[in-house]
């Protein structure tokens, strides 16, 4: 269910769905005329997570833009559109799949549902010298997470490691804000803001350069 069709401007479109139903119920949803190319490709994936995913954001990005748009990954996995009309950035969990487009600028977004197994993680993504606050600090530590994601999305770069090279300016979460961030990965040490929002189930972060 497309629970999000924003314009954020007259360039750039923001969408979440809430992954409920099956791919059946998926499929019934699509226009007849793209309803059996669908159904024809997914009959080459094995795993049904991946199907519904599939599913998701491209019945997403049809009822975003009204028109039928395919999608391809490149060698590091990054999504583009064949028409290059809008760049576009895709996020998606067990629950929600986002997706972020600009006509001309680079997107990231991100999309994690809240959970305590970030703490597991935590300490190979956020460094000694990001504050944390401890009063809620499985947000905080989600947020690092995601908001790094972003990054990741946005920046054209590979061999990024998030602890060394993706860097947040101390912020103290809210239920949305901006959060400052940089990257010393390349030699123009780019400075980015990224916009979060926290909700009961998820988070969101997002950025456009």
């Amino acid at each position: 269910m497309l629970i999000r069709n924003q314009h954020i401007d007259e360039n750039c479109i923001l969408g979440i769905w809430e992954i409920t139903e099956s791919k059946e119920e998926l499929l019934a949803l699509y226009p007849k005329n793209l309803q059996l190319k669908a159904a024809k490709h997914i009959t080459k994936m094995k795993s049904e997570k991946r199907i519904i995913e599939w599913l998701s954001v491209r019945l997403m990005l049809f009822l975003l833009l009204n028109e039928e748009k395919m999608v391809y990954h490149k060698l590091d996995g990054k999504p583009y559109l064949m028409d290059n009309s809008y760049n576009i950035s895709i996020s998606h969990t067990n629950k929600y799949a986002a997706i972020l487009l600009h006509r001309s600028k680079k997107v990231g977004i991100d999309i994690e549902e809240i959970s305590e197994r970030v703490h597991k993680v935590a300490s190979k993504f956020i460094s000694e010298s990001e504050f944390i606050d401890e009063s809620q600090k499985s947000i905080h530590r989600l947020l690092h997470w995601s908001a790094k994601e972003t990054l990741f999305k946005l920046m054209d770069v590979n061999e990024i490691d998030f602890k060394q090279h993706l860097h947040l300016d101390k912020f103290i979460p809210a239920e949305q804000g901006i959060i400052t961030a940089s990257e010393t990965k390349t030699n123009e040490k780019k400075r980015f803001n990224i916009f979060y929002e926290v909700y009961p189930t998820y988070v969101l972060t997002w950025s456009i350069q």
